[in-house]
């Protein structure tokens, strides 16, 4: 993290809790023993976590050997700075001010923390379990349809500062500087994994070729899979909805009525992989960095991705109820409007996406991949056409 060019626009967007102005004349470590000591919702504004977490924080990467206090600044206050930046999208200058240091000093316990949350990453990411999430075996309406579906993979573009010389690759379709990362979560706001760092202009179905190919690769246990939207292929592993068929999540609670097969499918899988949107909402709404492109290095800002998405898993494993998960936790059980019979469509015809043959998949295996989607389709339209009739 650079101390130079980084410190000049000292403030971004208006996530500064509002005591900043009431602080500077105190020093750094009394700021953070008056938050500690204070309320827990005045530790979940400033440092984005309840106060018991972010000790807990501090004691791992303590025992870890990750981080040690120094004679001047203490490991609470080493963690506080790095997460009153990335948590209040700040730059160099109005944490100076706040914690009375030196540029120099921010930089490079930002940088330790950044590096030593990176070090136990993968502690914070776990794969899929063998149970069926109980987002869908406790709702009738898409167990056992999807019993098989251990979460959805997405996309989301981050905005991305890098050189002149360098952007051209990292300009995304919007004409903007980014760089494409993906995820797989749980139905329950948990990533399972991610890739970060990739340029603007790849396709997302190149991101996931990357994942699915890489040292470090996204794991699908043998017989499940994950839902994804039509940006991607329908193929082994990996289900998306039907294309030129509706397919919007707001159809639950405005009284639409499928009218065959796919509609019914895609309905209900948008549904199920709206937890994309949500888990990256509150990714955002935490750590606010997140919306503009600092001015670090590309490596700082690829890693800030990817700490953020494992500080996410560890605060949701530790305070599942913390605030802002609440804020975008939404009730799978909608409930469903009473219809007439909906008019008797066509069955769903296999469809190949010759997309998916640059994963190396044969036809034969693609034509597999689109009968069990048909084959779900089909009884969840068996299903409700029986329901409606009774």
């Amino acid at each position: 993290m650079d101390s130079s060019d980084d410190e000049k626009d000292g403030v971004y967007g208006n996530h500064i809790p509002k005591e900043l102005n009431h602080n500077l004349s105190s020093n750094g470590m009394k700021f953070v023993d008056e938050v500690l000591n204070g309320q827990s919702e005045r530790c979940l504004e400033n440092f984005r976590m309840d106060k018991k977490v972010f000790y807990k924080l501090c004691d791992i990467l303590q025992s870890k050997g990750l981080l040690r206090h120094t004679n001047r600044i203490k490991i609470e206050e080493q963690l506080a700075i790095f997460m009153f930046i990335v948590g209040h999208n700040l730059r160099t200058r109005a944490v100076q001010e706040l914690f009375r240091y030196s540029g120099e000093t921010i930089s490079r316990h930002f940088n330790n923390v950044l590096n030593a949350i990176m070090a136990i990453s993968l502690d914070f990411f776990q794969p899929p379990g063998p149970d069926v999430p109980p987002e869908i075996s406790l709702d009738p309406r898409l167990y056992p349809y999807f019993k098989d579906c251990v979460g959805a993979v997405d996309g989301i573009h981050i905005p991305v500062m890098v050189g002149v010389d360098e952007q051209g690759p990292f300009r995304n379709k919007s004409g903007l500087l980014s760089q494409n990362v993906l995820a797989a979560c749980s139905f329950d706001l948990k990533f399972h994994y991610v890739l970060a760092g990739w340029e603007g202009s790849a396709s997302d179905l190149r991101v996931l070729n990357s994942a699915l190919t890489r040292r470090n690769k996204l794991q699908v246990p043998e017989g499940k899979y994950y839902l994804v939207d039509n940006k991607y292929a329908n193929m082994p592993g990996f289900i998306a909805p039907y294309q030129a068929v509706s397919y919007h999540t707001n159809q639950t609670t405005t009284g639409y009525h499928p009218q065959d097969a796919k509609e019914l499918f895609n309905q209900w899988h948008s549904l199920l992989r709206n937890a994309t949107d949500r888990i990256f909402g509150a990714l955002k709404e935490r750590f606010p960095i997140l919306l503009s492109a600092p001015p670090y290095p590309l490596q700082t800002q690829v890693k800030l991705v990817v700490a953020a998405c494992a500080l996410h898993n560890y605060i949701r494993r530790e305070k599942p109820d913390d605030w802002l998960f609440r804020m975008y936790e939404q009730d799978t059980l909608l409930p469903m409007a009473e219809s007439l019979l909906p008019l008797e469509g066509e069955q769903p015809i296999v469809h190949v996406d010759t997309r998916a043959l640059e994963f190396g998949f044969q036809t034969e295996q693609l034509e597999l991949a689109s009968h069990f989607r048909d084959s779900i389709a089909t009884e969840m339209w068996d299903d409700y056409i029986s329901g409606l009739a009774s």
